[in-house]
């Protein structure tokens, strides 16, 4: 079965979600913006009400990715919390980051690590009640030196963004997409012989599409993404990742990925024109106009 995946447009952050082909729904990062957290979680509660296993994902405790997570909490009740097993620390603590730590600190808690498994994330039950998601992770080690020292920094109040997993999502002879949370190009040049990187269909920029975050070239050659998703950063500061076909957040708006065997068809909330992709005369969907199709790799 195919496969939807939404980016919605909250700003310089991150809110995405995934509606799996199987019994699964899963939530990446939320920044919900006052003026849309609403409809958002609306959208959310209503896409994921017949899936039995829903799950969020937070990359890291930045607050452009856990911005309105009480409101989504509180909606949704939150019952699968992954996140990357941390002590990070705020000298200023927002409402968001508590409730990120009571539920990162909780027995609701899964810790991502490179090649962990679990039920419904990336393997069936012994009934194959739910199936699996599709979810695998491919960073953090957590005996690298420089992840601990990561570790470290975050726990001392310091920036958590290189503190991010490195989060794969693919679907049976379709799409391979891959979402980094806010890795720092420097952080993945000191990483880049401890990662298993593979070709990819879809790359969400790391960072919000920030130079600070593009991948280092041997990064990019491994992922050889068709398409790149670049995120709301402020334009003086993206990178453009020219030689690849890729999307704009900030022109584009909500962005949505309709995922079946062979292609992705890519829709947007504003007209959007992409060299790269192939045309094959589609209508609207989810209220979004048609952009282009990209074949997959899978």
């Amino acid at each position: 079965m195919g496969s939807v995946i939404k980016s919605f447009s909250v700003g310089n952050g991150d809110t995405c979600y995934i509606k799996h082909g199987s019994d699964n729904f899963s939530i990446i990062d939320c920044n919900l913006v006052d003026g849309r957290k609403e409809e958002i979680v609306d959208e959310l509660e209503r896409e994921s009400r017949e899936k039995a296993i829903t799950r969020f994902i937070s990359t890291h405790p930045d607050e452009d990715h856990i911005h309105g997570l009480p409101y989504l909490d509180d909606r949704l009740r939150i019952v699968n919390f992954y996140c990357v097993k941390n002590e990070a620390t705020e000298a200023e603590e927002t409402e968001s980051f508590r409730r990120y730590c009571e539920l990162r600190d909780s027995d609701k808690a899964f810790y991502l690590t490179e090649g962990c498994s679990r039920r419904w994330m990336n393997r069936d039950d012994d009934e194959k009640k739910y199936g699996s998601s599709g979810i695998n992770i491919l960073w953090p080690k957590p005996g690298n030196a420089h992840f601990k020292e990561a570790l470290k920094k975050a726990s001392e109040g310091s920036s958590p963004n290189n503190i991010s997993p490195i989060v794969t999502y693919s679907l049976e002879n379709g799409v391979r997409a891959v979402w980094m949370g806010d890795l720092e190009s420097d952080f993945m040049s000191k990483i880049e012989d401890d990662v298993a990187l593979k070709p990819f269909d879809i790359l969400f920029a790391p960072h919000h599409g920030r130079s600070s975050g593009r991948p280092p070239k041997s990064w990019m050659e491994k992922m050889d993404p068709g398409l790149v998703v670049i995120g709301e950063a402020d334009s003086d500061v993206l990178d453009y990742y020219r030689g690849y076909v890729h999307i704009c957040q900030n022109t584009a708006k909500d962005i949505a990925f309709q995922c079946e065997a062979g292609y992705v068809h890519v829709y947007a909330e504003n007209p959007y024109a992409i060299d790269g992709l192939d045309d094959l005369g589609r209508g609207p969907f989810m209220d979004l106009s048609y952009v282009g199709s990209l074949r997959t790799k899978g």
